[in-house]
């Protein structure tokens, strides 16, 4: 019984550190979907993604308004805000998304799919522009 005590706590210390390992990614090296973040139907398939996934801190309209905003570090950003938009870019979220955001409790996604990931990026673009 000791021995899968000491077995469970290392996996779980494991993992801990697996999220202060650096990314194997390139980021400047990634060729954004440029066509994909256009389609209508990543986008959709992004809103489906977003409301499982990030609506609770964000909010279900995307307005950062989310059930879990309180007693976070930081506020959930408002994907609605056009300042936000001009200063987004796809490859930036997609690396959020995949990487969290250090110092804040964006975490990253790493059972999300690349796919995934860009459809959800394609969504929370299209708020700013075309609203929730």
């Amino acid at each position: 019984m000791k021995a899968m005590g000491a077995l469970l706590m290392s996996l779980a210390l494991s993992a801990c550190s697996a999220e202060d390992t650096p990314s194997t990614i390139d980021y400047s090296k990634l060729e954004v979907p440029f066509q994909r973040l256009a389609s209508d139907d990543a986008r959709g398939r992004g809103r489906v993604l977003f409301k499982k996934k990030c609506a609770l801190c964000h909010g279900e309209r995307a307005d950062g308004n989310g059930a879990r905003r309180e007693g976070l570090s930081g506020k959930p950003i408002n994907f609605h805000k056009k300042e936000w938009r001009a200063n987004a870019t796809p490859l930036h979220l997609f690396e959020v998304l995949t990487e969290g955001k250090r110092g804040t409790s964006m975490p990253a996604w790493p059972t999300m799919s690349s796919e995934q990931k860009w459809d959800v990026v394609a969504y929370v673009l299209s708020v700013a522009e075309d609203g929730p």
